[in-house]
């Protein structure tokens, strides 16, 4: 009897590490209404910045100032939803601490 034949009938098959995406990306997680929208309010808020940084003068800068804080947030806010539901990170933290943050 070959030893050969005996291991390859009783072991089992290497297994396949699964196929992953470049970066992690996936689209499962956001319906396509939801993710076009994200992207949207990315790409205005993104505008918005753009638009502050031009203005070259102002004689009361307060509102200005308010207005750069809240684009640039609102810009780094949806980067991160958008890095959240489509990268794996959705899956490694979970559905409720995704939802909570």
């Amino acid at each position: 009897m070959e030893n050969g034949a005996v291991y390859n009938e009783t072991t089992e098959p290497e297994a396949k590490e699964p196929r992953r995406r470049p970066f992690g990306c996936t689209l499962k997680h956001l319906p396509r209404w939801r993710l076009s929208a994200k992207v949207v309010q990315a790409i205005f808020s993104f505008v918005a910045v753009v638009c502050e940084e031009i203005v070259d003068d102002c004689n009361s800068c307060s509102g200005l100032y308010f207005f750069e804080f809240i684009s640039c947030s609102a810009f780094l806010l949806s980067l991160l939803i958008l890095c959240m539901y489509c990268t794996d990170m959705y899956e490694s933290l979970g559905k409720e601490k995704v939802q909570k943050l």
